[in-house]
C-alpha cells in the first residue's frame, strides 16, 4: 500500500473533462482528428462577429449625423479592422485557454486547442496573422487621416486583445473581461469609426458606444454564465463567477434594458431610433433563455441571439442618424 501511495504521489495531478479527456488515466490514448476546414471556420467563433459589426455601423451613422456625405472607404476600413482584431481575439483565447488547460472544463462548443485538434503553434500563429491584418488596415487608416496618435490607440486595442486571455495574469480570469468589451467593443469602436471619418466625436457616437458596448458585455455573460461551474474548477475567476448565476442574469437583463433605453433616448431626437426597439424580437428571446434555461448548452442559443440582436440594434441606429 505504501508503494501504490508513493506511485500516485509521484503522478502529475490533472482534473479530466467532464466528458472525458481522452489522455485521462484509464482510458486508450488515441490521436484526436485533425481539425479541418469547419473546424478553422468554427473557431472563428462566427457568432460573435455581429458584436465587430455593429459598433462601426453605430459610428459610422454617427458620422453621418456631421457630414451628410457617407466615407465608405474609411468605414469599410474601420469594419476591417474590427473584424479581424474580433477574429484574432477568438483564436488567441482558443490558444491560450487551451494551453492553460482552461479549456478541459469546457461545456460548450469544443475549441481547437484544448481539443487537440490543432497545435496550439499554428492556432497561435492564425491569431497573430490576424492582429497583423487588422494592424495593417490600421496603418493604412492613419496615414489617410494623418491622425498618427491613432497607432498607439491600435496598439492598445492589440495589446488589450491578447492579455484578455494571454500572458501570466490574463485579466480575463480576473472579472475584467467586461471592462475590457465594454471599452474596446463599445466605445472605441464605435466613438473611433466616427472620428475617422469626420475628425470629431459628437454625442450620437457617445451614446451608441455605451449601447453597443452593453449588448456586447451582454454576450460576454451569457456565455459565462454557462460556464460558471467549470470556470469555477478551473480556476477562471470571471465576473460571473463572482457574483453567481443569479446576480449575472440580474446583470444581463440590466445591460439589455439601459441599451434599449438610450434607443429611447435617441428616438426623441431621431424617431426612427425607435424602431431599435425591433430588436427585441431577437434579445426578448435571449432574456427568457436567460432566465429559464434547464441545460447549459442553451445559453449558446441565448448568445447567438444576443449578437444578432445587438447587430440589428446597431442597423436600425445607423439608419436613424443617417436618414
Amino acid at each position: 500500500m505504501a508503494g501504490n501511495t508513493k506511485k500516485r504521489r509521484s503522478a502529475p495531478a490533472r482534473k479530466t473533462h467532464p466528458r472525458g479527456n481522452p489522455q485521462r488515466s484509464g482510458s486508450p490514448v488515441t490521436a484526436p482528428r485533425r481539425a479541418g476546414v469547419r473546424d478553422w471556420i468554427a473557431a472563428a467563433r462566427l457568432r460573435t462577429l455581429p458584436l465587430a459589426i455593429a459598433p462601426v455601423l453605430i459610428g459610422t451613422g454617427a458620422a453621418h449625423v456631421i457630414d451628410p456625405n457617407l466615407h465608405w472607404v474609411l468605414a469599410l476600413g474601420c469594419l476591417a479592422v474590427a473584424v479581424f482584431l474580433q477574429i484574432g481575439v477568438n483564436y488567441a483565447n482558443d490558444y491560450s485557454d487551451g494551453i492553460r488547460g482552461t479549456d478541459d472544463y469546457r461545456v460548450g462548443p469544443g475549441r481547437l486547442t484544448g481539443s487537440r485538434k490543432a497545435a496550439p503553434k499554428a492556432v497561435l500563429a492564425v491569431a497573430l496573422a490576424f492582429f497583423a491584418l487588422a494592424g495593417i488596415v490600421g496603418v493604412v487608416l492613419t496615414v489617410r487621416t494623418q491622425h498618427w496618435w491613432l497607432l498607439i490607440v491600435g496598439a492598445v486595442c492589440v495589446a488589450a486583445a491578447w492579455f484578455y486571455t494571454g500572458g501570466k495574469r490574463p485579466y480575463g480570469y480576473n472579472a475584467l473581461g467586461e471592462v475590457f468589451v465594454f471599452v474596446f467593443f463599445g466605445l472605441v469602436a464605435t466613438a473611433g469609426t466616427t472620428f475617422i471619418q469626420v475628425g470629431v466625436v459628437p454625442q450620437e457616437a457617445w451614446f451608441g458606444g455605451v449601447a453597443a458596448g452593453l449588448l456586447a458585455c451582454a454576450v460576454l455573460l451569457a456565455n459565462n454564465l454557462r460556464d460558471i461551474p467549470q470556470d469555477r474548477e478551473a480556476g477562471k475567476r470571471t465576473l460571473s463567477v463572482l457574483i453567481g448565476a443569479r446576480g449575472t442574469q440580474v446583470l444581463y437583463t440590466v445591460f439589455v434594458v439601459v441599451a434599449l433605453l438610450i434607443a429611447c433616448f435617441l428616438g426623441f431626437f431621431y424617431p426612427i431610433a425607435w424602431l431599435a426597439l425591433m430588436s427585441l424580437l431577437l434579445l426578448g428571446p435571449a432574456l427568457l433563455i436567460v432566465w429559464m434555461y434547464g441545460k447549459p448548452q442553451e445559453l449558446v442559443i441565448a448568445l447567438s441571439l444576443t449578437s444578432l440582436g445587438a447587430l440589428a440594434y446597431g442597423a436600425l441606429l445607423f439608419w436613424a442618424f443617417s436618414a
